[in-house]
Order: structure tokens, then C-alpha cells, then sequence
């Protein structure tokens, strides 16, 4: 009888409330549904860490395997900040080396490679076998561990960026025919060389090559430039000066519109867009 009364209340209800409780009977169903599924789920295995995919990866496992994570030789050198952090070491531990390479100063071993940053010793004892220096520093550990007494190599001459050919700058490792026609094409471009530190933004110069190219090569003499006076130039003036686009070049004349005095050196990094990473070689083109 009761089961009769419960079907005829039912009916009594209009279609609209009928269709709203059927709604409610199923989403009820549905979620307990729902939360007995997710009770009898297996658990998930833990995500691997960096360290723990180099770990698993089997000594003769190919390269760029699925689910691995391979490091190959490096020089702690030029570490970038990303693979930096993904080895574990700490932003502070990061810019200690960074400021270090800022000196122009190298680490050449794992102990002083650990006394720059501070690692903790955990953290050498993964990357000491990934360390790689060039060969010199490589050969006088050797000589030093053996007590070799080899003559040390005679000091480089080097040659002028602005005289070079592009025979002279494919004798550097790591600079090919594309390489060093890029180069050649930049002093074209540029009149001349006025500071190896040009080497910096010359596109695909990796930072080792350009370490090298330190090395065996400087200017010699500063070439004539044709200084441009930032205050009195016009537009098309400062479009002429490497380095500098049409946003910059604009931007330096709405800085010497606003202001009182004649614009000197020190205020370049004040001048909004101006590309600061590059301030030693435009200023050279500049008079004031």
C-alpha cells in the first residue's frame, strides 16, 4: 500500500516537478557512483625527480630516450641558469658563479667550482663526472699529477679583428664557412671593429667561441669613427649609429626635449628603451 501511495503522490505532481526530481534522483546516483570510483582507484606512482630519471637511465640507453633525462659532458663554465636549476643548485648558489664569470674569471675544477657556489657536497658528487674543461686545463692536471716538466706554450700572437681574413677566423674551433662569413659581413657593416666585445652580438657565436676569439684576436687600433653629437643630431643621425633603431633613437630625443642640461654619458641608461647591454659600443659612436 505504501509503495501504491508513494507512486500516486508521484503522479500528482505536475510535469515540470516530476522531471526536476527525476534530475535530482540521477545526479544523486551519479555521484556516489563518482566517489565509489575514485575510493577504488590504484594509486599513482610518484613523479621522478631530475636526478632519480638520470639514475634510471641505463649506461647504454640511447639518447633522448622516452621518459629519461641523459646530461652529457659540460664546462660548469657556461652553465645556463635553467640547467642550473634543474641540477638542484639554489638561485643563490646560481648568481655566485654568475657574478664570478662577470670578473671574467673561470672555475677549473670541481672543488673550486664548489667554493665559488657553495653546493653542497651532494650536489658536486652528481656533477663532478659531467664536468668537462678544455684540454689545457685537463693536460696540466696531468703534468702536474706526474710530475712532467713540459715547457710552457709560448704566448699567443694575436691577430687584428679588422685585419683578419676569413681563413684566420676559421683556424678557431667551432667557426665555420657561415660563421665567419658572418663575421666578415658585420665589419663590413659596421666600417670596422671597434671592440672585441662586438663578438656579443653577433648571432651564433656560442660564449666558448667567443672566449676564444678573446684570445686570438683584438683591435688593435680603434678605427676613426665619425661621432655623432647626441645633442644637436636629428633623427636620421641616430638611426645611422649601430645599434640603435627608431624606438631608441626617438626615445633619446624625447629625453633631451625634457631636459635642462646637455645630455652626457651617464645619462644614457636613464633614456627609456635604451639597450644598456650595449652601452660601451654606442657611446663610442656618440659625442657629448
Amino acid at each position: 500500500m505504501k509503495k501504491l501511495h508513494a507512486i500516486t503522490t508521484f503522479l500528482e505532481f505536475t510535469k515540470s516537478q516530476q522531471i526536476a526530481l527525476g534530475i535530482l534522483l540521477i545526479s544523486i546516483a551519479g555521484l556516489q557512483a563518482l566517489y565509489y570510483w575514485v575510493l577504488t582507484m590504484p594509486p599513482t606512482q610518484p613523479k621522478l625527480s631530475t636526478w632519480e630519471y638520470v639514475d634510471a637511465t641505463p649506461t647504454n640507453a640511447a639518447p633522448f630516450q622516452k621518459n629519461t633525462f641523459r646530461i652529457y659532458p659540460f664546462n660548469p663554465n657556461f652553465i645556463s641558469d635553467y640547467k642550473a636549476y634543474k641540477f638542484g643548485m639554489t638561485l643563490a648558489e646560481i648568481n655566485r658563479l654568475r657574478v664570478y664569470r662577470q670578473r671574467n674569471l673561470y672555475v677549473n675544477s670541481a672543488e673550486e667550482f664548489q667554493q665559488i657556489t657553495q653546493v653542497p657536497d651532494s650536489i658536486l658528487q652528481r656533477l663532478r663526472p659531467y664536468f668537462k674543461f678544455p684540454e689545457w686545463v685537463t693536460q696540466a692536471k696531468k703534468n702536474s699529477l706526474y710530475g712532467s716538466k713540459t715547457k710552457s706554450a709560448p704566448p699567443i700572437v694575436k691577430i687584428d679583428i679588422n685585419q683578419a681574413s676569413a681563413e684566420d677566423l676559421k683556424k678557431i674551433y667551432g667557426i665555420g664557412e657561415g660563421l665567419s662569413e658572418r663575421i666578415m659581413q658585420a665589419r663590413q657593416k659596421l666600417g670596422a671593429f671597434v671592440s672585441m666585445e662586438q663578438m656579443n652580438f653577433i648571432w651564433g657565436l656560442r660564449p666558448e667561441v667567443i672566449e676564444l676569439l678573446n684570445k686570438n684576436f683584438e683591435v688593435s687600433h680603434i678605427p676613426a669613427i665619425h661621432k655623432i653629437n647626441i645633442n644637436t643630431c636629428s633623427l636620421k643621425e641616430l638611426m645611422q649609429i649601430p645599434y640603435l633603431n627608431y624606438g631608441n633613437a626617438k626615445a633619446i630625443l624625447i629625453y633631451r626635449g625634457k631636459s635642462e642640461q646637455p645630455l652626457s654619458i651617464e645619462d644614457l641608461p636613464k633614456i627609456d628603451q635604451f639597450p644598456v647591454d650595449k652601452i660601451n659600443i654606442i657611446a663610442l659612436y656618440l659625442g657629448f
